[in-house]
């Protein structure tokens, strides 16, 4: 028993000390879907993902702080570096959406309340801490090697954080939580649209490699995905009258055009990981980021059905409707491959 607890020891310490920056991919891609599930029917599926998001959230968070206490320089190292730091803020976005899931799942506003306190105080320190960090830095990369698809996590923290806070309830004034959330939605806006000039720069000018085209410029279609959950939360919220009833003919335009830059970027991102894995054989083995490929499928499915609702356009019904399935099975895909990665890490231990 004792050689067993010692294992389970250093397993810990070991996955504590290499965790990935951005391993709370795996709350908002299960939260994402979830919400998906729950918005179309699939009340007891929702359900079950809610569970294995509050687990994984628990666990995420106690390997974090195990990180913190131990090896506080690799968990610095990896806030200033330009690579691995926008990993962070799925921190944030994982809290958000987590806490959008809790409300719209199990109705329980008062624990989605403390998922938005809590969101809010890491939007805060992350977004300024990071960019801080970086902007101050003495050597600083190349665009080819500083810059990838996690940058846009900002903008996705940050709509996160508009989606919660558009909809739960408020005991001040109404106007001023929906004028809040506006804010965030235009921040999160700002930082996609001067994000993604420098990754499209990168992407059409600058060599790509198969080692380069990593599974998180995926997120350039998440971003944009989650910026139409967000606009369309606004409408919704905007047609009960109030401080932003005035915005909401630009919030439809901005919205459909989130949308439908979304719908762009989903062919050219299956072109490139065609080339990635078919033509260039790069083998496709479980790694962390792949979950930022699974949360766009799951916010693109969510955030079309959110805008049909905004826009009473049923049509778009036809999009989520069929797609759910494929997020499904690209959610249980990446958790098998999440778990034997885990149960191989298990097995160099034991050894």
């Amino acid at each position: 028993m004792a050689a067993l607890i010692r294992r389970g020891a250093v397993l810990v310490d070991r996955a504590a000390a290499g965790l990935f920056p951005g391993y709370f991919a795996v709350i908002m891609a299960t939260g994402a879907t979830s919400i998906a599930c729950r918005l179309l029917g699939l009340t007891a599926l929702s359900w079950v993902l809610l569970g294995a998001n509050l687990l994984a959230y628990a666990t995420l968070w106690g390997l974090t702080l195990i990180r913190l206490v131990r090896y506080p320089r690799r968990l610095a190292g990896d806030v200033v570096d330009h690579a691995r730091g926008p990993g962070f803020f799925t921190i944030v976005a994982g809290t958000c959406i987590l806490g959008t899931q809790v409300h719209l799942v199990t109705g329980r506003d008062d624990i989605a309340t403390v998922f938005w306190w809590l969101g809010l105080t890491l939007w805060g320190l992350i977004m300024y801490l990071f960019f801080i960090a970086v902007t101050t830095r003495e050597e600083k990369p190349n665009l080819a090697s500083g810059i990838n698809g996690a940058w846009l996590l900002a903008a996705v923290s940050t709509h996160s954080v508009s989606i919660l806070t558009a909809l739960l309830p408020w005991s001040g004034p109404t106007d001023l939580r929906l004028f809040f959330a506006l804010c965030m939605f235009l921040i999160g806006c700002m930082l996609y649209l001067a994000i993604i000039t420098l990754i499209f720069y990168r992407l059409t000018f600058l060599e790509v490699t198969v080692k380069s085209l990593t599974p998180p410029y995926w997120i350039n279609m998440g971003a944009v995905a989650i910026a139409t959950l967000a606009g369309s939360t606004l409408i919704l919220r905007a047609a009960e009258g109030g401080v932003i009833a005035d915005f909401k003919p630009f919030l439809l335009g901005f919205t459909v055009f989130f949308w439908a830059t979304a719908s762009w970027w989903f062919p050219l991102l299956v072109g490139l990981m065609l080339w990635r894995h078919l033509i260039r054989r790069h083998r496709l083995v479980y790694e962390p980021q792949l979950w930022s490929m699974v949360f766009p499928l799951a916010m693109y499915t969510t955030g079309t059905l959110r805008l049909s609702t905004a826009l009473e356009a049923p049509f778009l019904m036809r999009i989520p409707e069929p797609m759910i399935w494929l997020v499904l099975l690209a959610w249980t895909a990446t958790s098998v491959g999440m778990f034997y990665h885990l149960w191989q890490l298990a097995r160099s231990v034991a050894t």
